[in-house]
């Protein structure tokens, strides 16, 4: 790992490699980084743009921008290319995702129709509801994978591209548990030969990626990165993985107010929380096998929280149920409804009720934009492997084998911070303060 003075500049466009790039978070994010060069927005969201960090006492009134603290891309040095299902420019396909106003869209329609998609890797049995016609002609896995990295390097030449970052926006795939082909990279390679069924196609592309020399973040919940086969394959090459899942709308709820119970020792008998979702991401939901992946995201997030295992008396015996609803008229503006059964003092039973009502692809553009910067300082600062120190973007963060992954949203804040503060040489904060007011 390399730290202050011995990190690589950021220098040359940064390629931003997106499977997946016609869907609604995908045109999202690319309306909005155009908009953001022009003048025309603000990015709002981003950690990377607005965000400050403290550096050294308070008294010091050292508070940068994270952005002119540590070495990023520049907005400006940014490059798009990617891959869909379905053959539309992105400025169709924005129109077609109904997040952004046509007016707004107007504004950036040049930019974004000269963003057409490359023929994608795609399998149905993987995403069920989901039908396109803009693929590969190959069926081998090997020859796939090869088509991919041949379209990666005809990009990198076409645009001077100086490095990449890969980000998969495509679709929730069905649910998969870790199989033997996922145990090792020798295995997953011998599956690879043998176009083994519990391959996805998001692990063709993370391979591709990763045998290019370039990081890979997993946004969607799908098993990819994660296994052991990709972790080992990340070591291997020495590029940064990190995953999975957004942490957007209703989890974002919950690991914000989650913390907060735990913190106040008030108790949990329940939490139902339920969505209304009408864009595509909802109807490749309806399908059970892919909700199954989205599921198991969302669940993990309050067991981890609040240890039941620890504070058996409080949070040993809740029900926590998630339901996802494909409701079109609802479009990208989802609705999250959490109905909250605490307890407090002497066990007197109380409620709390929230109704989100967000637009799921306005809060996850900004933090593709984040980690695709943060990793792009990982690979420059030479950090291989599993990223846990951005946990802070995921509902379920990538952590080693022999840890549980942090939820909490604000210890997640300290850690991503604190890194920063390591990679570049500064003190870490502990918020301790005791030495304002005692000799320690």
């Amino acid at each position: 790992m390399k730290r202050k003075g011995e990190i690589g500049k950021a220098e040359g466009k940064l390629g931003v490699l997106i499977p997946g790039m016609g869907g609604a978070v995908s045109t999202t994010f690319l309306a909005g980084v155009e908009a953001i060069r022009q003048g025309l927005a603000l990015p709002i969201g981003s950690l990377t743009q607005l965000g400050t960090i403290r550096l050294g006492k308070r008294f010091e009134y050292r508070i940068p921008r994270i952005k002119d603290f540590v070495p990023l891309a520049q907005l400006d040095d940014l490059v798009f290319g990617g891959w869909d299902v379905f053959p539309d420019d992105c400025y169709r396909a924005a129109l077609q995702a109904h997040v952004l106003k046509p007016e707004h869209l107007e504004a950036v329609r040049s930019f974004l129709e000269g963003l057409r998609p490359w023929t994608a890797v795609f399998d149905p049995g993987f995403v069920k509801n989901l039908k396109g016609s803009n693929l590969k002609s190959q069926t081998h896995y090997l020859d796939l994978i090869e088509a991919i990295k041949e379209d990666i390097e005809k990009f990198k030449r076409e645009n001077g591209v100086a490095r990449c970052v890969m980000i998969w926006c495509g679709s929730t795939e069905m649910y998969l548990k870790p199989a033997g082909v996922h145990s090792s990279l020798s295995n997953f390679e011998a599956g690879l030969r043998n176009n083994d069924s519990n391959i996805s196609p998001s692990m063709l592309y993370a391979y591709a990626a990763m045998t290019s020399g370039i990081p890979y973040i997993n946004s969607a919940p799908n098993l990819t990165a994660d296994i052991p086969a990709l972790v080992e394959l990340a070591e291997k090459q020495q590029v940064p993985v990190t995953g999975k899942d957004l942490k957007t709308g209703q989890t974002l709820m919950k690991t914000i107010l989650a913390p907060g119970l735990k913190a106040r020792l008030l108790g949990l008998t329940g939490w139902y929380s339920t969505n209304i979702l009408g864009n595509r991401d909802g109807m490749v939901l309806d399908d059970q096998a892919s909700f199954k992946s989205k599921e198991e995201s969302k669940l993990s997030v309050l067991e981890t929280i609040l240890q039941p295992e620890v504070y058996s008396d409080l949070y040993g015996d809740f029900h926590h149920k998630v339901v996802i609803s494909y409701y079109p008229p609802r479009g990208d503006n989802k609705e999250g409804w959490d109905c909250i059964d605490i307890f407090g003092w002497l066990g007197y039973p109380m409620q709390i009720k929230v109704d989100f009502l967000c637009r799921d692809s306005i809060l996850a553009a900004p933090l593709v934009l984040d980690l695709v910067l943060f990793m792009d300082l990982a690979q420059r600062a030479e950090m291989a492997g599993i990223q846990e120190w951005l946990s802070f973007y995921f509902k379920s963060p990538q952590c080693a084998a022999e840890l549980y992954p942090e939820h909490d949203l604000f210890i997640q804040l300290m850690k991503l911070k604190n890194t920063l503060r390591y990679l570049m040489g500064e003190d870490q904060i502990t918020h301790l303060g005791l030495d304002y007011y005692h000799a320690v």
